[in-house]
């Protein structure tokens, strides 16, 4: 057995173990049928299901405390998620990749290809769980679909050379396999599907379109950073403590949403109610799943605002926080717009904020209370990015300094000049980016986290970004990875020759094996026949 199939008993036993459930290696004879290439090729395409959900997980990764919260407000349960669904997808990815490889080599070591009926079965609900995902996906997050396309652009040359250096290491076996079938029908065809994936591979940067394949000398400026609910993570969202970590950031603009107390006066709070990010269930337990609005200022002075965030953790920084730090963040409190615009008066940065509800019938009297809030706080007019779309004519012979910021994009016949935009990343792509650019229309793009991200968004030449990760894009002077069209060009190239050479080699190495192997069977085979003739004398 060592001699025929270029492994020792001991690892051929362990692999056929882990394979086949079988204890021996195979005897003479035994040998893989068209049902198991079949499998075989199943888990291959398992494998790549699974690593195909394993990178849109890791997209979503961006953006998952939407989900987070979007299933607390449906279940009143927290929970991150993302650590779930990363968990689940490293099981499946590392199962359907160690038994690819255990399949491989037992392929090399000239072993039957006898996949145990519990790997069959393990594998058809690898699919169906990894399916189920994409399905649910499509239904509840459709919008990430674009967020993989814009993650294909900031990875796309990479993932380009990964492919290539994982095709050129599936030459050995391939070729392997073609020699040992005596080039059958079946051979011939694994290796013209073989070979058009690596023509398809080689040509695969032509349709690669990365914003960050540009000179250095064509680098936009830096995009502005906007701090979502403050710095949500490194301080409970919408509190002061949260708005003087992203002062601390340097952020240009406070981002936030505004809803109106019982009695009147604006305050800042994201969900129309109180049960994720206050103690309202402590305090008021028989109106717990009230609106927020339905409460008195004084009612909603009274709860505590920063608390649940050592509770929940939303963030794994709330992890790492000093007795100092975990003090002033019980101390929080709700804050009421006005206190909002001092604080943004005093370190002179801009405001912006969402009016909520807008199905509220008594929207417009929320605008007029708004505005005249604004306009008496004594904070500079041009400091109000006013992004409401309800009522903006009001708004604007009200209060004409205020900035008009759109969230949508501008249409053919527009007639309004837009100056100002506010729209989710996924909603613009590089090409207009950089239209709207050259326009001067400034565009902010929410929300946005990952580094990766925020390269792909700077490179195609954004204007600013609302993120709740200000702690960690400021730190960042340039794009993670920024490469020169001539040199990308050549690592490409480069790149496809040496991976040709490779599988050229493997090609005559296992072709030259292939006809000494021919050989000495035949050499034994005459020995045998003529053993045979004497001893039958």
């Amino acid at each position: 057995m060592a001699k025929d199939g270029g492994c020792c008993h001991a690892c051929a036993t362990c692999l056929l173990c882990l394979y086949s459930c079988r204890w021996s290696p195979s005897k003479k004879g035994m040998k893989t049928s068209k049902c198991d290439c079949a499998w075989f090729f199943f888990l291959f395409c398992v494998c790549l299901f699974t690593l195909a959900w394993l990178y849109l997980a890791l997209v979503t990764l961006n953006d998952f405390h939407l989900l987070n919260e979007f299933l607390f407000r449906k279940w009143e349960w927290w929970l991150d998620w993302s650590v779930v669904m990363l968990s689940g997808t490293a099981t499946l990815v590392t199962y359907s990749s160690l038994l690819l490889v255990l399949a491989f080599i037992l392929q090399l070591c000239h072993q039957p290809l006898k996949i145990h009926w519990l790997h069959k079965v393990l594998l058809i609900l690898t699919v169906l769980v990894v399916a189920t995902a994409f399905v649910g996906l499509e239904i509840q997050w459709a919008e990430q679909w674009e967020s993989a396309h814009i993650a294909l652009q900031a990875t796309g040359p990479f993932l380009h050379i990964g492919a290539v250096v994982g095709v050129t290491l599936l030459a050995w076996p391939v070729v392997d396999c073609f020699y040992r079938t005596s080039r059958s029908a079946l051979g011939v065809l694994l290796l013209l599907l073989y070979l058009g994936i690596v023509i398809a591979l080689y040509l695969a940067p032509l349709g690669i379109d990365s914003p960050c394949v540009m000179e250095h000398s064509q680098l936009p400026p830096k995009p502005a950073l906007f701090g979502h609910r403050g710095a949500p993570m490194l301080a409970p969202e919408n509190t002061l403590m949260s708005f003087q970590k992203a002062l601390n950031c340097g952020v240009r603009v406070l981002e936030t949403d505004v809803l109106l107390s019982a009695d009147g006066v604006p305050f800042i709070m994201h969900d129309e109610k109180l049960t994720r990010t206050t103690n309202v269930q402590e305090l008021f337990p028989t109106r717990a799943h009230s609106n927020a609005s339905s409460f008195s200022w004084s009612e909603l002075q009274q709860l505590d605002a920063g608390s649940w965030f050592l509770q929940k953790y939303p963030f794994p920084t709330a992890q790492s926080f000093s007795s100092s730090e975990q003090a002033t963040v019980h101390a929080q409190k709700i804050l009421s717009l006005n206190q909002l615009l001092e604080e943004a008066a005093r370190h002179n940065v801009s405001v912006m904020f969402d009016l909520r509800p807008e199905e509220d019938p008594q929207y417009e009297y929320l605008v007029n209370v708004t505005v005249e809030t604004i306009l008496q706080s004594g904070i500079a007019p041009e400091l109000i990015l006013w992004l409401p779309k309800e009522f903006r004519e009001q708004v604007k012979k009200r209060a004409p300094r205020f900035q008009q910021v759109y969230g949508r994009k501008r249409t053919n016949n527009e007639t309004n000049k837009l100056l100002y935009v506010n729209l989710p990343y996924q909603n613009l792509s590089s090409t207009e980016i950089r239209e709207y650019r050259h326009d001067n229309i400034s565009v902010n793009l929410y929300v946005v986290n990952a580094p990766w991200l925020f390269s792909v968004l700077w490179c195609a030449g954004t204007s600013s970004v609302t993120t709740n990760a200000c702690h960690v894009l400021q730190k960042m002077e340039r794009p993670l990875w920024l490469l020169p069209p001539a040199t990308y060009q050549m690592i490409w190239i480069v790149t496809d020759c040496v991976s040709l050479l490779l599988i050229g080699w493997a090609f005559l190495l296992l072709k030259k094996w292939s006809r000494r192997k021919e050989s000495s069977g035949s050499d034994s085979d005459v020995l045998l026949t003529k053993i045979h003739s004497l001893l039958s004398e």
